[in-house]
């Protein structure tokens, strides 16, 4: 199983991010995918997670509006557009399957 994220980075204070996932390894197309975040100093926090059947759950409501999740199984991809960002979304985003989990990308929003 291998989960690889990309599309991290620097941006300002109410900028985009498209951050992506690219999976292998297993039943893309049966599996329920999460973004999850971890902020300097805190624990992991679930951004977002998105069924087989495309059904979108946003975990925290402070993304709720800003941030949709989104996948191709054509291409094994799930996505994560991320807009309007805030400083308080600085964080290293995880892409996970089960008990799997990528090497994250790095977000990190500063003026």
């Amino acid at each position: 199983v291998q989960l690889v994220e990309s599309g991290g980075g620097v941006v300002r204070p109410g900028g985009s991010l498209r951050l992506s996932c690219v999976a292998s390894g297993f039943d893309f197309k049966s599996a329920t995918i999460s973004w999850v975040r971890r902020a300097p100093g805190k624990g992991p926090e679930r951004v977002s997670r998105l069924s087989p059947s495309g059904g979108a759950t946003y975990s925290t409501d402070s993304v709720k509006g800003r941030f949709a999740i989104s996948r191709d199984d054509a291409k094994s991809t799930v996505y994560l557009q991320m807009n309007s960002l805030k400083p308080e979304d600085t964080a290293v985003y995880y892409c996970t399957a089960g008990h799997y989990w990528g090497q994250g990308t790095q977000v990190t929003v500063t003026s």
